[in-house]
């Protein structure tokens, strides 16, 4: 376990040597909001649906595709325990905190830092299945996410909502890779590598977008807020311990593929999602408490995400 520890931590520390050059960068005012959001854009309209076409560029095989399934409902039971944890034990009085601390609990950083972590560790094979993750993060985001951050219900989703929640550059990406593997079907070798050149993006782009944030997340009203310290603490350590361990039960009775429960572990161990805070502008959430909770979340993650990836190495491989 000693040395998954260090290998796990030696991954993470060089995500956090990416993320420090963001911070700096915008300390020396060599980045503004202009320039990331034009990083995010290029990030979840180009990078995101390479990244999903490369990872399906495999030979299909019936032990993959039942491992795909297995991925995707484990993926779901994960957002519903969260679900229903947020709804029980975050009570904060003043709903757009409420709405921001019970997203955040339930929504992990799986694309921006999970895919990275699991590309570095498991290879594409990983990204393959952490994409899985990253879709069921994108439908219950842009369902149970959008609703509780308005303080409503899912039929007050409007039609662009809807048309978001399974029209967006993850779906695409989905609808393009998918077939493909289906098929075996291999693209050309000048498209396939335009593809990775664009997906090799990812990490990079992302550490930065990451650290720019961070550098100007503002955290005390996070530490002046107990609920603040349950949310985090649940998305940083009970949610992937939890997931982790009903993963290892669930092998018990069904043969599952080691890749694939890993890659879960790490895209579940994340700290809270970015998307939170973009959430909370557009639909009226505490946007102060939402940067502070994935600033202060991503910077303990350094210390929670390499235990528990080990820990979860040990356990399922």
């Amino acid at each position: 376990m000693l040395d998954n520890l260090i290998s796990v931590a030696a991954q993470v520390g060089i995500l956090f040597a990416i993320i420090a050059v963001g911070a700096t960068l915008r300390r020396a005012k060599v980045l503004n909001d202009a320039v990331v959001k034009g990083f995010v854009d290029v990030l979840i309209l180009a990078v995101t649906p390479s990244l999903i076409i490369v990872a399906f560029q495999r030979d299909f095989s019936s032990a993959m595709l039942q491992s795909l399934g297995w991925a995707a409902l484990l993926a779901f039971a994960a957002h519903f325990f969260g679900i229903a944890f947020a709804g029980a034990a975050i009570r904060h009085p003043a709903r757009g905190t409420r709405s921001v601390l019970r997203v955040a609990a339930v929504f992990s950083n799986a694309g921006f830092m999970g895919i990275p972590l699991e590309q570095a560790l498991f290879g594409e094979e990983g990204v393959f299945y952490g994409i899985v993750y990253v879709g069921v993060f994108n439908v219950m985001m842009w369902s149970w996410g959008i609703c509780t951050m308005r303080g409503g219900s899912l039929r007050r989703l409007s039609r662009a909502d809807l048309r978001a929640m399974f029209v967006n550059p993850g779906t695409i990406g989905l609808l393009v890779g998918l077939p493909l593997f289906f098929l075996s079907v291999k693209l050309p070798m000048v498209v396939l590598e335009c593809a990775r050149s664009v997906a090799s993006l990812n990490t990079p782009l992302a550490m930065l977008v990451i650290g720019y944030y961070l550098a100007g997340a503002r955290l005390g009203k996070v530490l002046r807020t107990p609920s603040a310290y349950l949310a985090g603490g649940f998305r940083l350590v009970v949610f992937p311990f939890a997931v982790i361990g009903a993963m290892a039960v669930a092998r018990r009775f069904v043969a599952l593929e080691s890749v694939m429960l890993l890659s879960l572990a790490v895209s579940a161990s994340a700290p809270v999602a970015a998307l939170t805070s973009i959430f909370a502008a557009k639909y009226g959430g505490d946007v102060d408490m939402s940067v502070g909770m994935v600033g202060g979340t991503t910077i303990l993650s350094i210390f929670t995400m390499p235990p528990i990836i080990a820990f979860a190495m040990h356990l399922l491989q």
